[in-house]
């Protein structure tokens, strides 16, 4: 596991977009963490990475929202509010996370039963001064 120490919004956004030249089809990112901890925001980052202009805000009522203008398809989950696995196989999500594109998992933690075993999992803590997150962050060597 590495841990890393993002400062600012200007970290967020490079470790978003590196992280995204990393990613390949069939890769997941599960991002664990509290509310107001920055699970979408770095999303955001990795979508422009990606090439997507489009305005990623968080998919918590659809589940899921999909983005296909960059050079990958981009598959964002938000599974807060999913109560029961089912619901995620009701949606295909095996096609999402097992397809061509690239799947971010808002609330992984809830869903770890799910995840294929190569996902990065990034786990998204308050840092000791404002603004700063620490990201624990295991399997990223499965994203080169």
């Amino acid at each position: 596991m590495n841990k890393l120490v993002i400062k600012n919004e200007q970290e967020t956004k490079e470790f978003g977009l590196k992280l995204a030249d990393r990613l390949r089809p069939g890769s997941l990112v599960a991002l664990i963490g509290d509310l107001g901890t920055g699970k979408t925001a770095l999303t955001k980052y990795i979508a422009q990475g990606l090439g997507i202009q489009e305005a990623i805000t968080s998919p918590t009522f659809t589940i899921v929202q999909e983005y296909h203008q960059g050079r990958l398809p981009l598959y964002h989950f938000d599974v807060y509010r999913v109560s029961d696995p089912d619901e995620l196989f009701e949606i295909g999500y095996e096609e999402y996370f097992f397809g061509q594109g690239v799947s971010v998992v808002e609330w992984a933690d809830l869903i770890l039963e799910l995840l294929p075993e190569e996902a990065i999992v990034i786990r998204i803590a308050y840092g000791s001064q404002e603004g700063e997150r620490i990201y624990d962050i295991e399997g990223l060597e499965a994203a080169e």
